[in-house]
């Protein structure tokens, strides 16, 4: 049974593809348009899946989209009449686009399939589940385990904010949601708006600002105050009511009350350029504690209705790594599972999986030593002959290597020199993770690494820490987690031994004077509290970063390296040997590694293409 999930028109619209349950492929239409969380129909996704799964689009068993337009459109409309006549600016705007195309989704839907040959006349099967079950489906059923708690969390689907369901054997059963306009994710994102950064996009920048607070400093308790009192009400369960007259996003165009916003906490809604300072981070850390706080609620809860021994989360809160970090310490169930695809991208694996299972009763095959999410390595890939042929349209200058180890000998050699190198290797990832096929790669030893990286390389904000790769079985070694973290969803401290002291006057300094300071003797990925956003590295899932790494450590005695994504600040991951050497000449990358070739920048010719990656890409 051959199945098709689409997620489309909102953000991060991607396709996915079982069969018989087993998943086939899975992409983001961003990363073949070139367009950052491209909301569009998934045409060229839909187009990789089928190939790659060696299908027409009519041998389909069911095409299945990853939430219910019409149930949307109720909420909605329903809103706008409750909040009426607050809204008009917005309703004005929403409406049209809802009655010339959303309300026709699936008409829109068999337009665009049409053009990549879907004959109506065969009458595949069209789903349309609702959105949170298609969040609690892209957890549950990839995961490791025949029964299990499931915990979703996000913005907003059709109506439900967060879900507390039961997975057991191929059903899901909903027992609890949270509904709009009361949300958790929609609470992080006014913070990520009034501290100025892209909602949809930011919230990651708001997590890794959130560390920088002085968790002494009276600031924090006190903004945690003025947020439990005046703008939120925290529930035992976890669940959040949220003070309408301080928000916008229900009938507004913004986030926030701005006015509001700024006499309630003492300054400025900042402008996404403005300098940050002390009352910026102070707020990012304790909305981060009061968020942490809420998600860890919620799984007691999820705990005490279901009885469950482990836990799965999806939902775009669940990209929330410190706070999933600070939720396993809390020991709650004995494992957890994350979809690395957490947020609406995931959303297409998920629609597919349910129809399989709950539409069509099919079983479940569960094996308990790993998941079946393949490593997330579920994207495109490129043979050699690719990789010849961009070198040949830009004329580019390369070695080529017949033997793995040599090259693995190589890129080790020049990371430990302290060069920057981009990797393309295998399968493109699916999720917002580079996890060792489109990475940019450092050596964690080097305290420059960190600064060069983002302002040489990535062209973003200083503050922002780079995540470690580590070969799993030397984990522990370097920090304070002895457990996996395959899809760089967990933050854990890194281990006593390595750290260095700080002076005790370190809470009180900037945030330049925090940012390079030498942490541990892995400087470039020690964030300012001791914490690290792991990946640890497995032989079977990638075998060739896997031989890098292993590589490192015979060279330096260290089994980790800094991963970052492949891309420019605004731009999406690779995904073709050409996006990955354009981005390697518009950048100041030292080194290209694209399957077995090697490109070194200084043998490269005079990069004559007048393009400019701040014009081309909207900045995030």
């Amino acid at each position: 049974m051959k199945i098709l999930g689409i997620s489309a028109f909102y953000h991060d619209s991607a396709a996915a593809l079982i069969d018989n349950g087993e998943i086939v492929a899975a992409a983001q239409e961003e990363r073949f348009t070139r367009k950052k969380h491209d909301p569009g129909f998934p045409s060229n996704a839909v187009a990789f899946c089928l190939e790659y799964g060696g299908l027409s689009i009519n041998e389909l068993d069911a095409i299945v989209f990853y939430d219910k337009p019409l149930l949307k459109f109720e909420r909605l409309l329903e809103t706008y009449y409750a909040f009426a006549p607050k809204g008009v600016r917005s309703f004005l705007t929403a409406m049209p686009v809802w009655i010339k195309e959303k309300m026709f989704l699936k008409r829109l839907i068999n337009e665009e399939l049409e053009k990549l040959g879907y004959d109506k006349k065969k009458k595949v099967k069209m789903l349309f589940p609702e959105h949170h079950l298609s969040h609690a489906a892209s957890a549950y059923y990839p995961s490791p385990y025949d029964k299990s708690a499931i915990l979703t969390i996000d913005g907003v689907g059709e109506w439900a904010t967060a879900s507390i369901c039961l997975g057991e054997g191929k059903d899901i059963s909903i027992l609890k949601e949270l509904r709009f306009p009361h949300s958790l994710g929609l609470l992080y994102s006014a913070f990520t708006y009034f501290l100025g950064f892209r909602v949809n996009s930011g919230e990651y920048k708001l997590m890794g600002l959130a560390p920088y607070g002085n968790p002494s400093s009276p600031d924090i308790k006190r903004y945690e105050e003025i947020i439990l009192k005046d703008l939120i009400d925290l529930k035992e369960d976890g669940s959040v009511w949220l003070n309408q007259e301080y928000f916008d996003y229900a009938t507004g165009l913004k986030m926030v009350n701005e006015h509001k916003w700024e006499a309630l906490f003492g300054f400025k809604t900042r402008r996404p350029e403005d300098a940050l300072e002390a009352v910026h981070c102070n707020l990012g850390l304790a909305i981060q504690n009061i968020t942490e706080e809420a998600v860890v609620r919620m799984a007691k809860e999820a705990k005490r209705l279901t009885g469950a021994d482990y836990l799965c989360m999806a939902g775009g809160v669940a990209l929330n790594c410190v706070s999933n970090g600070k939720l396993q310490k809390a020991n709650i169930f004995k494992d957890i599972f994350i979809q690395p695809a957490a947020g609406d991208a995931g959303g297409a694996l998920g629609a597919a999986q349910a129809a399989y299972h709950i539409y069509f009763g099919q079983d479940r095959k569960v094996t308990w030593h790993a998941d079946a999410m393949r490593g997330s390595y579920l994207g495109p890939t490129f043979s050699d002959l690719d990789v010849a042929l961009t070198a040949k349209k830009y004329k580019a200058v390369y070695t080529h290597y017949e033997n793995f180890k040599d090259l693995a000998q190589e890129t080790a050699r020049v990371l430990a020199e302290g060069n920057v190198v981009g990797w393309v290797q295998g399968r493109m990832e699916f999720g917002p993770r580079a996890l060792g096929g489109r990475s940019i790669l450092g050596d964690p030893r080097n305290a420059e690494m960190q600064k060069k990286l983002n302002l040489k390389i990535k062209y973003r904000e200083s503050f922002r820490p780079f995540a470690p790769s580590v070969l799993a079985e030397d984990c522990s070694d370097y920090f304070d987690y002895d457990g996996i973290s395959p899809y760089m969803l967990l933050v854990h401290p890194v281990a006593e031994s390595r750290r260095k002291p700080v002076p005790a006057n370190y809470g009180s300094l900037d945030l330049r004077e925090k940012l390079y300071f030498e942490r541990s003797d892995l400087p470039s990925i020690t964030h300012i509290d001791y914490s690290a956003r792991i990946q640890t590295v497995h032989k079977d899932t990638n075998p060739r970063y896997y031989d890098l790494i292993d590589t490192f450590k015979a060279m330096t005695g260290y089994a980790v390296i800094v991963n970052t994504s492949f891309n420019v600040r605004g731009e999406p991951i690779v995904c073709t040997p050409n996006d990955a050497y354009r981005c390697f000449m518009r950048t100041e990358m030292d080194y290209l590694v694209v399957g077995n070739y090697i490109f070194d920048k200084k043998k490269q010719p005079e990069w004559l293409e007048k393009d400019n990656w701040k014009e081309e890409f909207v900045l995030d």
